[in-house]
C-alpha cells in the first residue's frame, strides 16, 4: 500500500540513515501484517480505508504485547510520517495518524558507567584474572579503540560504524562524525586517544588486508566492521567493571555526557557534540547530574 515509494521517499529524498530506514520499513511491515494478517482474506487493500480506529487497534495489540511505550510511540511516529507522505502524494486526504494520542513514557535516568572504573580499565593491564584486559594483538587493539572512542567522542553506534579513516584530522586533532539525517559535526580527541588511533591504523596497515578498506574499524579479516560487533564488544568489557543489564554503545554515549557535564561542561557544548537537533534532548543529563549532588548532599550533611 504505497510503503514502497514512501521508503524510497525517505531514503533517497530526506536522506535519513540506513538505521532510521529500516526502523521506518519494519514498522509499516509490522503495521500491514496487522492489517491484513497471513492466511486471511485482505480487508485493506488502499491506505484511504485506514482510519484511526485501526491505528489504535494496533496500539493496544502492541502494549498486550508488553511493549514499552516508547517503543509503541516511535511506530505511531512512523505512521504518522506515513500518511504525512500520502497525503503529499495525494492519495489520502486525511492523515489518521495524526488523530492518536502517544502513550505517556514514564521517565527514566539515562544508565552510566563509572567513568573512573573506566578509565581503570582503559589504563589498566590486568583483568580480575591477572589477564590483559585487551589482547595483544590486533584485534586487541581494536577493541580498545572502540571502547576509547564511544567513551571519548559520545558516538552514536550508526555513527562509529560508518567512520572513514579519511574522516580523522590528526593535525587538528579531531574528528568529522555523520550523525543523524546526514548532519556532519566535528569533534574534538584526547591526546590519548589520537595516539590509539595512529597505533591502530599502523596496525590495520601492516595487517596487509586483502580488500584495503577505507573504513576505519574493521573485523580481525579485515571486511568492515558492522554494529553486532561492536555491540558485543561493548557489551564484553563492560561486563569486566559492571554488573547493570545495559552494557551497550549507547550507555558510553550517555556516560560521555554525563562525565562532561558533572565536570562544568554546559549543556549547548553538550548538545553540539552528540549531534542533538534541540536542547530538549540534552537536558535529560542534567538529572544524572542531580541525582548525583543528592547522593553526595545524604553522604556530606549531617541531617541528610
Amino acid at each position: 500500500m504505497f510503503s514502497d515509494r514512501f521508503i524510497q521517499y525517505i531514503r533517497h529524498e530526506k536522506r535519513y540513515s540506513p538505521h532510521t530506514v529500516s526502523a521506518y520499513e519494519s514498522d509499516l511491515e509490522q503495521f500491514m501484517l496487522f492489517l491484513n494478517p497471513p492466511g486471511t482474506a485482505p480487508q485493506f487493500s488502499h491506505p484511504s480505508q485506514i482510519t484511526h480506529h485501526d491505528i489504535r487497534n494496533w496500539m493496544a495489540t502492541l502494549m498486550d504485547n508488553k511493549l514499552l511505550a516508547r517503543s509503541v510511540n516511535r511506530k505511531v511516529a512512523t505512521l504518522r510520517k506515513y500518511f504525512k507522505f500520502l497525503l503529499q502524494e495525494a492519495i489520502v486526504t486525511a492523515n489518521p495518524a495524526s488523530r492518536i494520542s502517544a502513550p505517556k513514557v514514564p521517565k527514566s535516568l539515562p544508565t552510566v558507567i563509572s567513568g573512573d572504573k573506566l578509565t581503570g580499565m582503559l589504563d589498566g593491564k590486568l583483568d580480575k584474572e591477572n589477564e590483559p584486559v585487551f589482547a595483544e594483538n590486533f584485534a586487541g587493539l581494536r577493541d580498545k579503540l572502540i571502547i576509547e572512542m564511544l567513551f571519548g567522542t559520545g558516538m552514536r553506534l550508526a555513527e562509529i560504524t560508518g567512520l572513514k579513516e579519511g574522516d580523522i584530522n590528526f593535525y587538528e586533532g579531531t574528528i568529522k562524525v555523520l550523525g543523524k539525517r546526514n548532519k556532519q559535526r566535528i569533534i574534538p580527541l584526547n591526546t590519548e586517544l589520537v595516539q590509539l588511533l595512529k597505533r591502530y591504523m599502523e596496525a590495520k596497515k601492516s595487517e596487509n588486508f586483502n580488500n584495503n578498506s577505507l573504513t576505519l574499524l574493521v573485523t580481525d579479516k579485515g571486511a568492515d566492521a558492522y554494529p553486532k560487533l561492536i555491540y558485543l564488544t561493548v557489551q564484553k568489557y563492560l561486563s569486566n567493571i559492571s554488573t547493570q543489564d545495559k552494557k551497550s554503545p549507547h550507555v558510553l554515549r550517555h556516560t560521555f555526557a554525563t562525565s562532561l557535564l558533572n565536570n562544568g561542561a554546559d549543556l549547548n557544548s553538550i548538545k553540539e557534540l552528540l549531534g542533538h537537533a534541540n536542547l530538549s534532548a540534552t537536558q535529560i543529563y542534567t538529572h544524572n547530574s542531580v541525582e548525583r549532588l543528592k547522593s553526595i548532599y545524604k553522604q556530606a550533611h549531617p541531617k541528610g
